[in-house]
């Protein structure tokens, strides 16, 4: 080949680079939301001792409990819901490895031999290589043909068509990370909160137990009473009535403990029946998180990131849309020997090279690209709605669970008080009941009522204890959009192309 022929095919892909700066299509901006200036029920609301949470990976920690802190850890290595959520991350990232070697030629090399003859040891015509092109000869032996040669194919993204279609399969692989982190924070807050409602039984069993024991304190009183004739039987039936209930309700707290716990052993990856946990009471503090800014949602908040990325990876489909607008480029080349003796087959008599290039463009579709393009744009719309009622749910649900957890430390306050005034009723009702000044309908009646309020009171810490939880799901559990797409986030390795800041 002459040096100004190397020179003119040297220069082609400089061309080519050159003509592919622009890329059709709208470039992504993150639209708009609407983001309040504050929290409404954190205004003004001052926890006696607020704690730390939403500041790292282990929210779990701010309710300082070995075994939770055990459990939740069990999430990333058992878990077989997160584990699938994992492998559709591992999908999605392969997608955008497939997209980006759109950008580089495909390279071939191929390699053949043959030996063909006809009737009587006659073979007819054969092309042979000598000089420079091919020669026909007759020939009346068996004749061999052999031949290497390498391709190469090149489609040139002049408008912009590979790179956008790279950019949306980017924004959806980081949508799909910020899913599985999404996942995995959903986990982690379901594991929470069915523990704590399991130490909630535990408690609850405890006081069912004290309950009864009291009971049958009361019981006793009853029988003495009616063996020295002061009472009725039916003051020692009625008693023998109560404790038996309180039995009851004792052993139907372990149908939701085991429950609970099944439901434990589900979320770790372990088969209900390998797995138990034993009683342990329930922590007394609850644990206040700081919501900071509202606007830090949009960034903390896996959901939204999710609905961001899927929003920026339908803007990146315009372009891919709008791009079939305009032709097609494609090189092609091709370089190889062809002859009929192995031995002398890569040599320069032998050489065979072509170079060349295709274009193609619809010139008349009907409007099938027009009507893509239009599709892709409503789509985008759609993407974009999604995103802000994605927004809105976040701080609809950080603004329930603020105001939760602020009413339910008012009830908690009250029923505390509630619960010590049962106690007293039930004691001195109990008092005049020996004293023979009140009927045993009243010592029933305030020891019911003590029963309730106290089961109130446990189910009102269990409520703010959940609450605690759904809030720091609801801020995102520590996690960062920032993450996307680095080492140190959810799915090290991948390209943060465009993600939010």
């Amino acid at each position: 080949m002459s040096s100004c022929r190397r020179a003119a095919l040297a220069a082609v892909p400089v061309t080519v680079l050159a003509l592919s700066g622009c890329a059709v299509g709208p470039n992504y901006h993150r639209p708009s939301a609407p983001v309040p200036q504050r929290f409404k029920e954190a205004d003004g609301w001052k926890p006696a001792e607020p704690r730390e949470a939403a500041s790292g990976t282990n929210w779990w920690s701010v309710y300082d409990d070995a075994t939770l802190d055990g459990l939740e850890k069990q999430i990333d290595v058992s878990n077989q819901t997160l584990k699938a959520s994992e492998a559709t991350w591992r999908q999605a990232m392969a997608v955008v490895s497939q997209a980006r070697a759109g950008l580089f030629p495909t390279i071939g090399v191929s390699a053949s031999g043959s030996r063909s003859g006809g009737p009587g040891g006659k073979s007819g015509a054969v092309a042979t290589s000598g000089g420079g092109g091919l020669l026909t000869v007759p020939t009346s032996h068996p004749v061999n043909e052999f031949d290497l040669s390498g391709t190469a194919s090149w489609d040139i993204d002049i408008w912009g068509k590979i790179r956008r279609t790279i950019q949306s399969d980017v924004a959806s692989a980081q949508a799909s990370e910020a899913d599985l982190a999404a996942a995995r924070l959903s986990l982690q807050a379901m594991l929470a909160t069915d523990y704590l409602e399991l130490r909630v039984a535990d408690e609850q069993r405890q006081l069912l137990e004290q309950t009864v024991e009291a009971y049958k304190r009361a019981l006793q009183i009853t029988q003495n009473q009616y063996q020295v004739g002061v009472v009725a039987k039916t003051d020692v039936i009625t008693a023998e009535t109560q404790l038996e209930g309180a039995q009851s309700q004792q052993i139907n707290v372990g149908v939701t403990r085991a429950t609970l716990e099944h439901a434990i052993a589900m979320l770790t990856g372990k088969p209900p029946a390998d797995f138990s946990l034993p009683p342990a009471t329930l922590g007394a503090a609850v644990p206040v998180v700081p919501t900071g800014v509202p606007s830090s949602l949009l960034e903390r908040r896996p959901d939204v990131a999710e609905a961001e990325r899927k929003m920026a990876a339908a803007n990146a489909q315009i372009g891919v849309a709008v791009a079939a607008y305009f032709p097609d480029l494609t090189l092609n080349g091709s370089y190889g020997y062809a002859s009929t003796v192995v031995s002398h087959l890569v040599s320069a008599p032998n050489n065979l090279w072509a170079f060349g290039g295709t274009a193609t463009d619809a010139l008349l579709d009907f409007g099938a690209r027009s009507a893509v393009v239009r599709q892709v744009r409503a789509a985008y719309d759609a993407a974009v709605a999604n995103y802000r009622q994605t927004v809105l749910t976040a701080f609809q649900q950080v603004e329930d669970e603020l105001a939760t957890l602020r009413i339910l430390e008012q009830q908690v306050q009250v029923q505390e008080q509630a619960v010590k005034s049962a106690n007293l009723a039930v004691q001195l009702t109990l008092n005049q009941y020996k004293a023979g000044t009140v009927a045993y309908t009243a010592v029933i009646t305030a020891q019911a009522i003590a029963l309730a309020d106290a089961q109130t009171l446990l189910t009102l810490r269990q409520n703010r204890m959940t609450a605690s939880v759904a809030l720091i799901q609801a801020l995102g559990g520590g996690w960062d959009a920032a993450t996307l797409g680095t080492p140190s986030g959810t799915a090290a390795g991948l390209t943060a192309r465009g993600a939010p800041h």
